[in-house]
């Protein structure tokens, strides 16, 4: 009807608004129904999960998105370039710097300046990335702990993920959505010691990792709750595009850190760990946080490796200036243009297209790693019991604000 007000309540536009995939004249006799979230704590946010099942056991699991409406598209194209970089921070909050980072290297190269920028801020950048990284990992190895029923794992992670969030903050001003990472520079060089309160970081976190290993990956609860569970085939994991840990874990050697070589990554050494089922079968949900948790060994080798940088070949001087590549005006000529890199949860990729008269991205559409690992749970779930699919959804690793976008 013409003029019936949008959203006045009838019970037809509410079935409209959250259809289901299955009604009720579709499941046989013994099957039911079971909405999983957005309330319940173990979904990761504001997700819900149409859990088909025959007593325990899963039939399908459909999930519904779009209860955040970011809308960090459409925001992007209504906004001069560098100032879309807030709103790329509130994709995925828990690796701000990682999402900053893609964006920006993808202004820089459809401007022709990503050749030009000075080694300190290259360096900079990859610091405080790797930072956000292992801050970002701690958050998922803890709060999938806590999902199947272990609490001291995510108080000494979030512990730990502490120190990171007030060094991040001191550098940018911001807890965690920062705006640091500027096309053309940085917001400002590291505050004048931040260099030997991150080596003592470092130091302070080794011994730490020891004892998580410990107390999560060598626990025989925890094996017996993630070990042959929810295990994703390489070629199921290729074919649904996922990547990240979730594709690391299934055997692959594939991180954009090595494969595209951008930034100084090619000048850095780095491991690229993988599953190999160790405790059960390779791609199971152990393998997934065991990967996850080797990476951040490995973030701590490019830590020092920055660090060493830092403070020897680009040492802080009077005469750097964070910002002097930073354009006044960013109009890049008419292009479209593709950019990638590697975040804690995948492969994040930004899609312009410049119509070379404004200012404003004419279309900008962000590739969600996010969005493509959860594709996959109906298939990593069929069969399981409906206790092991909180184990499955725990060991994608999923920020809701990067799934809707």
């Amino acid at each position: 009807m013409a003029n019936e007000i949008q959203y006045q309540y009838r019970e037809d536009n509410l079935i409209k608004s959250e259809p289901n995939k299955y009604n009720e004249e579709d499941l046989k006799s013994e099957e039911m129904v079971i909405n999983l979230g957005p309330q319940h704590p173990s979904t990761h946010g504001v997700l819900r999960l149409e859990v088909v099942s025959d007593g325990e056991v899963i039939k399908d699991v459909i999930p519904h998105l779009g209860y955040l409406h970011r809308c960090f598209e459409k925001h992007a194209e209504s906004l001069p370039y560098n100032q879309v970089i807030p709103f790329v921070d509130r994709m995925d909050y828990l690796a701000a710097m990682n999402s900053e980072h893609v964006y920006v290297m993808g202004v820089e190269k459809m401007l022709g300046i990503a050749d030009k920028l000075p080694k300190r801020v290259e360096y900079i950048r990859v610091l405080v990335t790797e930072l956000n990284r292992i801050a970002s990992h701690f958050v998922a190895v803890g709060t999938y702990a806590m999902d199947i029923g272990a609490f001291t794992p995510f108080f000494w992670l979030i512990r730990d993920r502490e120190h990171i969030q007030r060094m991040l903050e001191w550098a940018s001003g911001a807890r965690m959505l920062y705006n640091y990472i500027w096309v053309g520079g940085l917001f400002y060089d590291l505050p004048v010691g931040f260099e030997e309160r991150c080596a003592e970081f470092v130091n302070y976190l080794k011994p730490k990792l020891a004892e998580l290993e410990g107390l999560v990956m060598e626990n025989k609860i925890f094996i017996d709750r993630t070990a042959n569970i929810g295990v994703l085939p390489l070629d199921l994991a290729l074919n649904y595009g996922v990547t990240g840990p979730m594709l690391r874990g299934s055997g692959l050697r594939y991180d954009l850190r090595k494969v595209d070589g951008y930034s100084v990554y090619p000048e850095i050494d780095f491991d690229i760990p993988v599953g190999e089922g160790k405790v059960g079968t390779v791609g199971d949900c152990w393998d997934r946080t065991d990967v996850r948790v080797r990476e951040i060994h490995e973030s701590l080798k490019i830590i020092e490796q920055c660090l060493e940088k830092l403070t020897k070949e680009h040492k802080r001087t009077r005469e750097f200036d964070p910002q002097e590549l930073v354009p006044k005006k960013i109009r890049p000529k008419a292009q479209d243009f593709y950019i990638r890199g590697e975040t804690p949860r995948g492969e994040l990729g930004f899609f312009f297209r410049a119509d070379g008269k404004s200012d404003i991205p004419f279309r900008c559409k962000g590739r969600s790693c996010c969005f493509v690992n959860l594709s996959i749970i109906s298939e990593l779930s069929k069969g399981s019991l409906i206790a092991d699919l909180i184990a499955v959804l725990g060991s994608i690793d999923i920020v809701l604000g990067e799934v809707d976008r």
